[in-house]
Formats: structure tokens, sequence, C-alpha cells
């Protein structure tokens, strides 16, 4: 599998090349179809698997690229559903403060956690981009001052 472009500059993955036309990929779609090879243009030296890669929703990708354990993956679920202040995490969690504080501050790098206030206390919420990539709409019934 290579890169192409086409004459409007659109990346495309070669999937099947012939004198005539060739298959291509729409990485953004995953839509097949032939285009005359004669114009498309090879781009040596770009990863097919990273051009595959922009099919997946940005906000995905972001959740993918923090680099997640199970731990931080299920905090932010956690707080994907509800925003939570600090105390009630290490109320209902094994995690010390400083652990807690060390998945929250990755979570706030990778921007799929703010902080906020709930019920009065420092807390934590999950970005919208954050749910929208975990497919979990935020509870009515949350507190947030």
């Amino acid at each position: 599998m290579r890169v192409v472009e086409d004459v409007t500059g659109r990346r495309h993955l070669l999937l099947k090349r012939s004198t005539d036309s060739s298959l291509v990929r729409d990485p953004q779609t995953g839509e097949e179809r032939y285009l005359p090879t004669e114009e498309l243009t090879v781009r040596d030296g770009v990863d097919p698997l990273l051009t595959a890669a922009d099919a997946v929703d940005p906000s995905i990708r972001d959740v993918l690229d923090a680099g997640f354990t199970e731990r931080s993956l299920g905090l932010l679920v956690t707080l994907a559903h509800e925003p939570r202040s600090a105390r009630a995490l290490l109320e209902a969690t094994d995690l010390c403060e400083s652990d807690l504080l060390g998945l929250a501050s990755e979570l706030r790098a990778a921007g799929l956690v703010v902080e906020t206030t709930v019920d009065g206390h420092r807390g934590y919420d999950a970005t919208d981009a954050a749910r929208q990539a975990l497919g979990i709409r935020q509870s009515d019934g949350a507190s947030v001052d």
C-alpha cells in the first residue's frame, strides 16, 4: 500500500495500480474508486499507515494518543459520565492524592479533562471531545458549580 495524491492534492491510499486506472481509497471516508493512473503522483516517504489513520475522528485519536493505562482510561470514563470532586474520587477509589493528581494531569495535558468545581470543591470534568470519543453523554444530574 502506498500513498498517492490526485491532481487536486488530495491524498489516497493506492490499492491497485494498472496502466490506465488505479484503485484508491479515500482515507477520510473509506470510499474506494478508480482514478486515472496518469493523474496520480506517488508520495514516497509518506507512511500509508499514518495516512490510513486519518479515517479516525480527531477526538478519538486524542484519546488513543494519550497512551492510557486501564486506570487512567477508567478515570476518564468516570468523569465523562459525571464531573467529580477530587475528594469524591479519592473516597471512591484506592488512589492516593498524588496518584490522582498525576492521572488527572496527564488527562488535562491531553486535552481530555478540565479542572472544575463540583459541589463547592475542586474537581475534574471530561471535555466534550473526550465524551464524543468515548460515545458518552454527560448525565443530566451532574452538579458542576
